[in-house]
Parts: C-alpha cells; structure tokens; sequence
C-alpha cells in the first residue's frame, strides 16, 4: 500500500497530535525509481495547511535519497520541534516522475500529554460597590464640651 500524488509530483500531509511531541527524527520509505520524494519540508503547529500555506519558509528542509527499505532517518533540529502538537510535511518534488508514491513515514520522538487550560470565567469591578464590601458599623464617639 502507497500514497501517490494526483496530477503532479506535489503532496501534503497534515498530522494532528493529541499531545505534546518532541521531533527528533524522521524516516521517508519510496520506490527506487523516480517516484521517490526528493526533497521534504517540514512546517510545525499549522492546523488545516494548505498547498497555499506551503509558499512560507519552513521550519525545516531535507534533501531526501532513494529509500526503498527504509534504512535512512533524518535528524530535525529538536530545538525547532520541541513542542509540536501538528506536523505538515510537503514533498515538493520528486525524482523525475510526474506522481510521488510514498510508502512509509516513520517519525522519532517523545509524546506528552497536552495540557489543556479550562475557560475561566471571572469578574471584575471597574469601581468597587460599597453594598458588596459590608464592614462593621462604627459607633461614632462625640464629646461635648461644656
């Protein structure tokens, strides 16, 4: 089983995490012909990328070789991927073919769990009410004098 491109040589993939992932590498298996992706660009926590999206600059670019086995891994700069909870990975080109087929990708790293902040939901006085802020009744000595 494989995933091929459709009219060019040009695939996206957008991978949501359920945690907190730490990248430290990443395996790309093809075919050993001109199919194989050649280059790869990986871009971090940019939920519903598109192929528009894709004209920014990456995190991250790799120039790939044939792999057919799966063998090669490719290091990311784990200071870039440290706190990554969406991975799109954009293979623009590939070695000569007019599909890329890709048939494994492999990704090396450490999974957290996410920490997820409720709503909170507060109050605040622009000017304090004098009814909310009760105190004890001073009795008010007076002296006469005479």
């Amino acid at each position: 089983q494989f995933v091929e491109s459709d009219d060019d040589e040009e695939l996206l993939f957008n991978i949501p995490f359920t945690g907190s992932v730490k990248l430290k590498g990443v395996i790309v298996m093809g075919e050993d012909d001109g199919t194989h992706p050649a280059e790869l660009r990986l871009f971090r926590n940019i939920p519903h990328m598109s192929f528009d999206d894709t004209a920014k600059e990456p995190e991250q670019t790799f120039s790939l070789s044939r792999d057919p086995l799966g063998e090669l891994e490719y290091p990311t700069k784990i200071a870039r991927f440290s706190n990554v909870y969406h991975l799109s990975m954009h293979f623009p080109k590939n070695f000569g073919a007019e599909t890329t087929k890709i048939f494994y990708i492999g990704l090396k790293g450490e999974w957290t769990e996410a920490h997820r902040h409720e709503v909170t939901i507060c109050n605040y006085e622009a000017s304090a009410n004098p009814a909310d802020h009760k105190l004890e009744q001073i009795t008010p000595q007076t002296h006469f004098i005479s």
